[in-house]
C-alpha cells in the first residue's frame, strides 16, 4: 500500500482536498491525475494515548484494505475519530465506501 510520507504532499492534500465527514472517520480526497494513488492514516493526540491511537490506525488500515485503497489518481487521508476505536473494521469500511461514493470514487 503506497502511503503519503512527505509533509509537503500531506499539506497539499489537506489544504486543497475535498473534505467529507462521518461519525466514524473523516476523509480528505485530492485528485492527482494519472499517478498512482496514495493513502495516509491519522490519529490525533487529542484522541488519547498511543495505544488508543494505534488501535484507531489499525482499524483504518484494515478498512482501507477492504475498500481497495489506494485508488489510482487520488490521494486520500483518513482521520480517525473517537468512535473509530470502538468500531469494527467492517463498520468503518462501510462508512468509508459511502464517503468515497459521495466524492465519485
Amino acid at each position: 500500500m503506497r502511503t503519503i510520507k512527505s509533509r509537503g504532499d500531506f499539506e497539499r492534500v489537506f489544504s486543497r482536498g475535498r473534505r467529507l465527514n462521518d461519525s466514524l472517520l473523516r476523509v480528505r480526497v485530492l485528485p492527482t491525475g494519472d499517478t498512482a494513488g496514495r493513502v495516509a492514516f491519522v490519529a490525533a493526540k487529542r484522541l488519547g494515548n498511543a495505544v488508543f491511537r494505534n488501535r484507531c490506525k489499525r482499524v483504518l488500515r484494515e478498512a482501507a484494505r477492504s475498500v481497495d485503497l489506494p485508488v489510482q489518481g487520488y490521494d486520500v487521508i483518513l482521520f480517525s475519530t473517537a468512535a473509530t476505536h470502538d468500531s469494527s473494521p467492517s463498520e468503518v469500511a462501510a462508512s468509508l465506501r459511502r464517503l468515497l461514493g459521495k466524492c465519485g470514487i
